[in-house]
């Protein structure tokens, strides 16, 4: 299992994400996005502005995909 925090997915915050795979903490990341769009928060929206931004791009978005995927697998395990 591996730790990311919103922040390290693109995020605003530090809260944290534990998975085994990057598509499960991707989805975690994708569900706590959800919710603070819901929540108005200013900051996480700002974050998702960009990101939309980046979309418009698939070949941008792809490859910021995979250096997510990246950054994932570089983790250490946690104890």
């Amino acid at each position: 299992m591996k730790t990311m925090t919103c922040r390290q997915l693109g995020g605003a915050c530090d809260m944290e994400f534990r998975a085994n795979s990057f598509e499960e903490i991707a989805e975690m990341s994708k569900s706590h996005g959800m919710e603070m769009f819901q929540k108005s928060d200013e900051a996480h929206l700002q974050e998702m502005s960009k990101m939309k931004e980046l979309m418009q791009s698939p070949d941008a978005m792809n490859q910021w995909m995979e250096n997510k995927r990246k950054d994932f697998d570089a983790l250490p395990e946690n104890e």
